[in-house]
């Protein structure tokens, strides 16, 4: 194995960990009925929130693993129910993280930052599916890279939290630069990837060959 794929593997072993991990507590609320998560939204049922991080939980636990090569190839049916599971729950939990955004109590522009992840993550998702649809596979997985970087923002939400109070901050203006900081550096990251990565050309779609007719 190279250097590069030695680094590669780390990396994708250490995203999957944060992934699952951070998955999995997001679906241990959601199995205890949120009795260790006080829910407060003012504006807001916290059915939203509910939803949302039920959601957000699954493609969390889900998303780093439609990157695993050996899955695509010895198991493509697992690889497609688990995508159409990842992809349902990132439209669920965007739409449902979209709609509670706003009110956030920290305020509009933490607000803002959580509502405009909610706008990208959404439709990224979809042009993933659809592109998947159309068997343009090449864009089906930058499409899914764009969209694993921001189911990541939760993960990355959670790294820089304890920041906050190792570098004794205020709170909430600190919450305010994080509603926006784990998301945007992910895809930018995201898009250098794309960028760095050769990717193979989509053959041209070859002409239907003309019917036959019958001679008269």
């Amino acid at each position: 194995m190279t250097a590069a794929k030695l680094g590669t593997s780390v990396a994708w072993g250490l995203i999957a960990f944060l992934s699952v991990g951070v998955g999995g507590y997001a679906l241990f609320h959601v199995a205890t009925s949120f009795q260790f998560l006080p829910l407060e939204n003012p504006m807001f049922s916290p059915w939203g929130l509910r939803v949302h991080i039920a959601a957000s939980g699954i493609a969390m636990i889900l998303g780093a693993f439609q990157f695993l090569k050996a899955l695509r190839q010895k198991a493509p049916a697992v690889h497609r129910w688990m995508g159409r599971i990842y992809i349902a729950a990132c439209i669920v939990g965007g739409l449902a993280g979209g709609t509670i955004a706003l009110s956030s109590t920290a305020g509009p522009i933490a607000g803002w930052g959580f509502f405009l992840l909610a706008v990208l993550w959404v439709p990224f998702t979809l042009l993933a599916w659809t592109s998947a649809m159309r068997r343009d596979f090449v864009a089906h997985e930058r499409w899914m890279i764009r969209s694993f970087a921001l189911t990541f923002a939760a993960v990355t939400l959670r790294l820089q939290l304890p920041a906050v109070g190792i570098l004794d901050m205020d709170f909430l203006p600190a919450y305010r630069v994080i509603a926006w900081s784990a998301w945007v550096p992910n895809l930018i990251v995201a898009e250098l990837w794309i960028a760095s990565r050769r990717w193979p050309k989509r053959p041209p779609k070859q002409p239907k060959p003309a019917s036959a007719t019958a001679p008269a």
